[in-house]
């Protein structure tokens, strides 16, 4: 009598998979044509990894943002679902126990299956343990697995190369600077510390992003007092922030200074209103010259 082989729960999926790897279509790239490229910039660090006949591995570290890995296929082969991730040993390690990395979601069409920071640390780990991580899925046209191999091989040292091209990150990228705002106490021009840092992640972006040709600055006020009051308090404000940016190194000439008074609310809350947004244009950006502010509601007061 044969018996299976007893599975840990946290591998409960991952036995079936395992159990007949021969009758699963396998992509993978072997030792004769296995690469890494490493795409560096401040705004952005990028391993790629070509999967032959499959499509294409990468991790990609944005500025302000985790490491993240995807596995995009130049031709959809999984059946959309649940996949197992698993970090397996090579062929020529025998007897090394697989390493469940667990269930990800193969998306609709051609969409790049995309894993989570956590998930994509440990497949870095995993390669640079020497592990080949694998999805396993249902293929999309018939009943038979497709499992998609990344092969370790010649990858540690391009990410000893994004290790350093991390380091060098800039603080945030454009989408999360973005409408960054900066925040004012009642009839108050006053810069913080907080404020100072905030800006500071601006001026750093615009320095280092050459196609940056405009950084608008708006200033806001709540509905406390005249309108003549506010159009000044407004108009400091933005100049205050507008100041900064140039004590930084920020070129005038890129900078455009707007006061709006308490024409554009931006919420209910009187302290929300009290504000200047920033925001940057790049070349090819279509600049707009409207309202700084995406609602017009009314103040509490």
């Amino acid at each position: 009598m044969k018996f299976l082989p007893r599975c840990l729960p946290v591998a409960m999926m991952v036995c079936p998979l395992l159990s007949a790897p021969a009758l699963a279509t396998s992509f993978g790239a072997g030792i004769e044509n296995s690469q890494w490229y490493l795409s560096e910039s401040v705004f952005e660090c990028a391993l790629v990894h070509e999967v032959p006949g499959y499509g294409r591995a990468t991790f990609r570290h944005r500025a302000g943002e985790s490491l993240l890995f995807s596995l995009e296929a130049d031709t959809p082969l999984m059946r959309p679902g649940r996949g197992m991730l698993v970090a397996e040993a090579p062929s020529w390690r025998p007897g090394v126990a697989p390493r469940p990395l667990g269930l990800v979601t193969v998306p609709e069409g051609s969409s790049a299956v995309v894993l989570s920071a956590i998930q994509s640390m440990q497949v870095a780990y995993g390669l640079l343990d020497g592990l080949s991580p694998t999805l396993t899925r249902q293929s999309w046209f018939d009943a038979q697995p497709v499992r998609v191999h990344v092969s370790n091989i010649n990858f540690a040292s391009p990410f000893q190369g994004y290790r350093a091209c991390a380091g060098n990150l800039l603080p945030a990228n454009l989408d999360q600077l973005q409408g960054s705002q900066i925040l004012f106490s009642s009839a108050s021009v006053a810069l913080s510390d907080a404020d100072r840092r905030s800006l500071d992640e601006v001026v750093a972006y615009a320095l280092a992003d050459s196609t940056v040709t405009m950084v608008l600055v708006d200033g806001h006020t709540d509905r406390t007092g005249s309108r003549i009051d506010n159009q000044k308090l407004a108009q400091d404000r933005a100049e205050a922030v507008a100041g900064y940016l140039k004590s930084q190194g920020v070129a005038e000439s890129k900078i455009t200074v707007r006061a709006h008074g308490d024409q554009f609310s931006a919420s209910g809350n009187p302290a929300q209103n009290r504000r200047v947004v920033i925001r940057m244009e790049r070349e090819g950006d279509s600049t707009q010259w409207q309202q700084a502010s995406v609602t017009t509601e009314p103040d509490a007061g």
